[in-house]
């Protein structure tokens, strides 16, 4: 049985292209930090917010960009280092001492893999825990009015035989109006609970109900229950449940994009498609890196007059495409045109073509 062992050659690329992505993570992590602050700094001056709560946001923000932008950065490191080597006749010399280029391939798929694997383990653990953290202070200090949870006339499913009705939600009281809840077994209604105000008392999922009253049906037999006594219950609502920011689903860590996505099913709810989107999505960007190394390869693999100025012309230029076309397919799995698993992976397969169709026509 032979044991796979790394070659002084695939040692030497591999050292390469992971330093060469570190320095593209930094340099681009910079600029955007820079960026990000010169447009909120009137809002850090002016809101009374701490250094620590600064730091924590800027930490969040740095693993969220890295999240969305880790395949552009390791697509750029990829053309970066491999056209200077291009340039310095290097790439050419490994060919001609009669390695194949499926064999060059080798260590950059190996490069390319354990990028991807750093990339889905900040997608699906480590960047929703700080991503708390940055929406957080964004939504306490900077876009304080972005809340689009609904709050009159709601309706829900709040399991498969339980729909709700609440007329109106203070949020900050806490407190429902007008709640009527119903249960039903088949297309019959067995019980009707309906109650002028519910007050949140406590998890899990407490409230205090003044002036209720329950209808229990049964078969011919109706039953009616009124009472002025407050009546503490279980119903499946949290003051959570009134609060939607657009982008609430990047905070969230797998286990609750799971969690969520099982809920809000349940209760027909619109928003689930945006927590399906963002699991696939997690999943779809890291195998990206692997795609876009291939593509990086074939591309400044040869050397050419503009060497590495026009490779990265090239290459950043099919990163925009990539993230272009990987926006449309979000807009058309958020419609419902196509589904959703297949509007994330679309742009993967597509490129995947592409990266095929460019390695054959690559310089042996």
């Amino acid at each position: 049985m032979t044991t796979f062992k790394l070659k002084v050659l695939d040692r030497y690329l591999i050292g390469k292209f992971l330093s060469a992505a570190g320095f593209s993570l930094l340099i681009c992590t910079m600029i955007s930090v820079a960026i990000d602050f010169s447009d909120k700094v009137q809002s850090i001056i002016e809101e009374p917010c701490t250094i620590k709560d600064i730091l924590a946001y800027y930490i969040g923000f740095i693993f969220q960009m890295s999240s969305l932008l880790m395949p552009l950065y390791t697509l750029i490191a990829v053309v970066f280092f491999t056209s200077r080597l291009a340039f310095n006749s290097e790439i050419l010399s490994i060919l001609n001492a009669g390695v194949s280029f499926s064999r060059l391939m080798r260590p950059y798929l190996i490069g390319g893999c354990l990028i991807a694997v750093f990339h889905l383990s900040i997608n699906h653990l480590i960047a929703p825990v700080f991503n708390k953290w940055k929406l957080w202070f964004e939504h306490t200090f900077v876009w304080t009015n972005q809340d689009k949870g609904k709050t009159s006339n709601v309706h829900m499913l709040t399991a498969s035989n339980v729909k709700v009705y609440i007329k109106g939600y203070n949020k900050n009281s806490k407190t429902m109006t007008g709640l009527r809840v119903e249960e039903f077994e088949g297309s019959q209604v067995k019980s009707i609970l309906q109650a002028e105000n519910a007050r949140w008392k406590a998890e899990p999922n407490r409230w205090e109900l003044t002036q209720w009253s329950v209808r229990t049906i049964n078969g011919l037999k109706e039953t009616f229950t009124r009472s002025n006594t407050p009546l503490d219950t279980a119903i499946n609502i949290s003051p959570q449940d009134f609060v939607y920011y657009h982008n609430q689903n990047e905070e969230m860590t797998t286990a609750e994009l799971m969690d969520a996505i099982a809920r809000e099913r349940v209760r027909g709810q619109a928003n689930v498609k945006s927590y399906e989107i963002e699991m696939h999505r997690r999943t779809a960007d890291a195998v990206t890196n692997i795609i876009l190394t291939i593509i990086g390869l074939a591309i400044a693999g040869r050397k050419v007059r503009g060497g590495l100025g026009l490779h990265l012309a090239v290459g950043i230029g099919i990163g925009a495409g990539f993230i272009l076309m990987s926006k449309f397919a979000v807009s058309f799995a958020a419609s419902g045109s196509i589904p959703v698993m297949l509007g994330m992976w679309i742009p993967n397969i597509i490129f995947a073509f592409v990266a095929v169709w460019l390695v054959i026509r690559a310089q042996k």
